[in-house]
């Protein structure tokens, strides 16, 4: 073995400056642990106890609420105790996650302290004789120094950059200033399960009028489809955004509106079926497993599946975040389509029976997926999508499910006023039209609500409401002189919107599940085997048209400017003026 001669008071005093080094940090990351564990341990403890206690109380002011009549102060200090709830909530969430950053570096800066003090304290070779050895422990404990010195930095520069990290902003959702789509926007888009407000009204009225399925007249281009879903094609600018799942595979899809080309697809993993559990089963003649219709602000787009699992995608195709909100326990399938508004991911999670009280109101942040509000609803489950409607001066989510048609806050969650008034397995949607809300009793009775109360409206605010044969599927449309219902045995009734006054009604002998849309003073109904009636919206039944697509349609269409487009079992058709790109 080769040796040589050095000095060995050098040598030691080097040692000992290493080792005191490694000392001093492994000291450093053990007090810095203990510090973070412990407040990462008291704010989990006032997350549970503290935080949970005034959801106790927030509750019990919402139940007062129902049973008073001086309401205007006692909503007020619910929308206070909510707002300092939620940004206590996610002031906790934030230094959860910050927190948890610093306990990883500070456990890796001591476990790097601990082993080079180790490696460091080997007995050297005798003072006169430096050997390779002793070399070899040099350079370990050089490489120690520099490992103790780069993590100390990049301990310091975590914390420092977590400091200058701004907290969650409830508003803002730790997106920075986020731009929401103009009202102007939305209105030229369809956005959502049956268009802008959920309304089933298109913003244009120069969509075609005829086409042909056979010839392929008027049919600018169909693509496939590659999963199947029940749910109605979304459209954003040139995109047209679908979604599709056969129990197996989840996925968002987008095509170009142009040229229908398929330009990407947004997997969502199944936590179901990933986690090993019992695999998600849909009746056959439910919803199906890709029911619920996306919904997109034009910076994203987001979907839920029937399996409870939600993903969001930029406009690109990028993953933002996904989360399970559990598997729904729904007796058909889950069905509810999300509405966005603003930050909001708004989704009706309705499910069980009633006195489970497993059903809510849930709005996530649209940025990260993080809850911003839950409310209860004493409900059991239902297929009924919200909307959010303007008014006056507030917006509301307006919803419906056995026995209430409900309006909450949209951006607290609070609920505003309730209305007894409907039954059964409520699956057609309310709309907003004419200043009043439309809810639908299966087979039995549509109700027209003033949405300007407060509390218990029942007795006060219910304008009228009828009794005949209405829609178990399909939802009611509106122009704020006439509101239209189509029954899926094909019964299609008008009603005068101020009064409930039955002007006629008309028996088209075809089944139908897609609602009806209102295009200009054009009424569009799409039946189950794809033949599109087009008729004028006035005090009398007029069909100008009919216009067959050769393909069953179980989906809602949607309209854009001089395009109509639609998804049949197996694929995505656009109706308008252009050159047939069929295959």
């Amino acid at each position: 073995m080769e040796s040589r001669l050095e000095n060995p008071s050098e040598n030691i005093d080097a040692r000992g400056q290493w080792y005191k080094s490694a000392v001093a940090a492994a000291v450093v990351g053990g007090v810095f642990s203990v510090i973070i564990f412990i407040l990462l341990v008291a704010n989990h403890f006032e997350r549970m106890v503290v935080d949970a206690g005034r959801e106790k109380q927030l509750d019990a002011m919402k139940v007062e609420l129902r049973s008073r009549s001086d309401t205007e102060q006692l909503i007020l200090q619910i929308r206070r105790l909510d707002l300092r709830n939620r940004q206590s909530k996610l002031r906790r969430l934030d230094f959860s996650r910050k927190g948890c950053y610093l306990l990883f570096g500070s456990v890796t800066i001591l476990l790097i302290g601990v082993r080079s003090v180790s490696a460091i304290k080997k007995k050297a070779p005798a003072p006169h004789l430096v050997t390779d050895k002793l070399d070899k422990q040099m350079r370990q404990a050089v490489r120690g120094r520099w490992a103790i010195t780069a993590g100390l930095a990049v301990l310091l520069s975590t914390a420092l950059l977590l400091m200058l990290t701004p907290a969650i902003d409830f508003f803002k959702g730790g997106a920075g200033s986020e731009v929401y789509p103009s009202v102007e926007e939305i209105s030229k888009s369809w956005p959502r399960f049956r268009g802008p407000a959920g309304l089933g009204v298109s913003g244009y009225t120069n969509v075609p009028t005829s086409w042909n399925g056979k010839t392929g007249e008027g049919i600018v281009w169909k693509s496939k489809v590659p999963l199947p879903g029940h749910n109605s094609p979304v459209i954003w600018g040139d995109r047209v955004f679908l979604s599709g799942a056969d129990g197996n595979e989840f996925a968002v899809y987008c095509f170009d509106a142009t040229t229908g080309k398929l330009l990407w697809t947004g997997p969502v993993v199944s936590v179901v079926q990933g986690g090993g559990k019992k695999p998600l089963e849909v009746p056959e003649d439910g919803a199906g497993f890709a029911s619920p219709t996306v919904a997109t602000d034009g910076r994203r787009v987001c979907a839920i599946f029937a399996n409870g699992d939600v993903g969001c995608f930029d406009l690109e195709g990028r993953k933002l975040w996904t989360r399970s909100l559990g598997t729904p326990d729904s007796s058909y399938g889950y069905a509810s389509s999300p509405e966005i508004y603003r930050n909001l991911l708004l989704i009706q999670y309705d499910q069980g029976a009633a006195e489970d009280q497993k059903s809510k109101l849930i709005a996530l942040n649209t940025s990260s997926g993080q809850t911003i509000w839950e409310a209860k609803r004493p409900v059991p489950n239902s297929w009924a999508s919200p909307i959010v409607a303007k008014i006056g001066e507030q917006y509301q989510v307006v919803t419906c499910g056995d026995p209430w048609v409900i309006g909450y806050d949209a951006a607290t969650g609070v609920e505003v006023w309730r209305a007894k008034c409907l039954g059964g397995e409520i699956a057609p949607s309310p709309i907003y039209a004419g200043g009043l809300v439309l809810g639908v009793e299966p087979y039995n009775k549509l109700v027209a609500i003033r949405p300007d109360g407060r509390g218990d409206v029942t007795k006060t605010h219910i304008a009228w409401s009828t009794e005949d044969g209405t829609p178990d599927i399909c939802c009611p449309v509106g122009n704020g002189e006439f509101v239209f219902l189509l029954a899926s045995e094909g019964t299609l009734f008008c009603y005068k919107l101020q009064d409930g006054t039955k002007l006629w009604e008309k028996r088209l002998k075809e089944s139908f599940r897609a609602s009806p849309s209102l295009v200009g003073n054009r009424l569009y109904l799409l039946s189950e085997k794809g033949v599109m009636f087009i008729l004028e919206a006035g005090t009398e039944y007029k069909e100008p048209a009919r216009c067959a697509l050769g393909e069953a349609c179980y989906a809602s269409p949607a309209f854009a400017n001089g395009r109509i487009y639609i998804r049949g079992v197996e694929n995505l058709y656009c109706i308008g003026k252009g050159a047939s790109k069929l295959p």
